[in-house]
């Protein structure tokens, strides 16, 4: 499943939400959104569009909600530092250039969520890799003023906070009960537009699963988005999407052999969307012993393949592509690439990155409040 980048797509949320005109908005937009006078915009981390399909009755006012029957794409990766980027900064991964959760940084590699290179002790390249130079697109693009983004407190101050939001205002919280207050505010101080985060269910089903766990902390955030709704004045909406779903991996993980490895100097990306970075003269050997090996279960394409099929939206720029390795491994079966040099990876449950509708399918969904009823 391809994104829609001309279309339905979390990349397309944001500037269809600030480029309203005239009570009209594009026809995958839910239609209440379109006259509001104030719209928050929440994003529930990890929040698949088929896994809140199958637990409906843990989630009564997310699946009330208008367009609920209507869910959007996700962007290529389906992973949170590139698709969080995309619907900041209502660009494709092509042109913002957060192509995954780990990039190639000349013979580094950088984690983009925390914004270090290194495998052992990692190190902080706040300095050295100026966020807002290694992703220069303005978050909020279109808004006559700052947008304030209620998130939690502790990601202010990070690389990664500064690479997708930007200048924009942070509101920190400390616990979940404070995000509608947060919210409220802001909208009696008549802000147009609020961007909020949670990022609890990802979370959890990356620890435990898609079970009890996850279905408790679903009925949690439906309770979450209850509240954010009865925070809102006549007039303002809330519109609540994510930026990827879930699959459950469990144990179910691969590690790369010798053969492989041998024509193979860097792993990046993540591993639902696993980059492999060969070494000079060997990238279509190196296809050809991937493809030959995981094509029962594993999309595999070339570097150049994978733009042109549209994964990331477009053309990539000269100085961004080589942020990519030369052959990625998708997986279109439960499984996942390990990287050795992540050490964290290898204790998930639950991963996304992939094409297949469980990761790349999210809801897109709007609220009235109490005083619009």
């Amino acid at each position: 499943m391809l994104p829609d980048y001309a279309g339905g797509c979390i990349a397309n949320v944001v500037p269809a939400l600030l480029g309203r005109r005239d009570g009209a908005g594009p026809e995958w937009l839910p239609p209440m959104v379109a006259p509001a006078a104030q719209v928050v915009l929440l994003v529930i981390d990890g929040l698949g569009w088929m896994q809140l399909r199958d637990r409906a009755a843990l989630a009564p006012t997310l699946t009330a909600a208008e367009g609920i029957d209507r869910p959007i794409t996700s962007v290529a990766p389906t992973t949170t530092a590139c698709a969080l980027t995309s619907i900041t900064t209502g660009r494709p991964p092509s042109e913002h250039g957060l192509l995954g959760y780990r990039l190639a940084l000349g013979d580094d590699i950088l984690n983009v969520l925390r914004w270090t290179v290194g495998s052992g002790i990692a190190h902080d390249v706040r300095r050295s890799v100026p966020a807002r130079r290694f992703q220069p697109c303005p978050s909020f693009a279109g808004s006559p003023r700052p947008v304030p983004v209620v998130s939690k407190d502790e990601f202010g101050g990070t690389g990664f906070t500064a690479a997708h939001l930007g200048n924009s205002p942070l509101w920190g919280y400390k616990v979940a009960s404070s995000l509608p207050l947060e919210v409220g505010r802001l909208l009696d101080q008549g802000e147009p537009f609020v961007y909020a985060y949670y990022d609890g269910i990802d979370k959890v089903a990356h620890g435990t699963g898609l079970g009890a766990h996850y279905d408790a902390e679903l009925r949690a955030v439906d309770r979450l988005v209850a509240d954010v709704a009865s925070e809102l004045p006549a007039g303002a909406v809330l519109v609540v999407t994510a930026d990827h779903g879930q699959i459950d991996v469990g144990s179910r993980v691969e590690l790369l052999g010798r053969e492989i490895m041998s024509s193979v100097r860097l792993l990046s990306g993540e591993g639902r969307f696993r980059w492999l970075h060969a070494h000079p003269g060997a990238a279509e050997d190196l296809e050809q012993a991937l493809t030959e090996r995981y094509r029962d279960s594993t999309w595999v394409l070339g570097r150049q393949q994978a733009i042109d099929e549209g994964l990331f939206g477009g053309p990539i720029a000269d100085d961004i592509v080589d942020r990519l390795g030369d052959v990625v491994l998708i997986p279109h079966t439960s499984i996942a690439f390990l990287d050795p040099a992540d050490t964290g990876e290898s204790r998930l449950r639950c991963r996304h990155g992939s094409l297949t509708g469980d990761e790349m399918l999210v809801p897109l969904v709007a609220l009235a409040g109490p005083g619009n009823i």
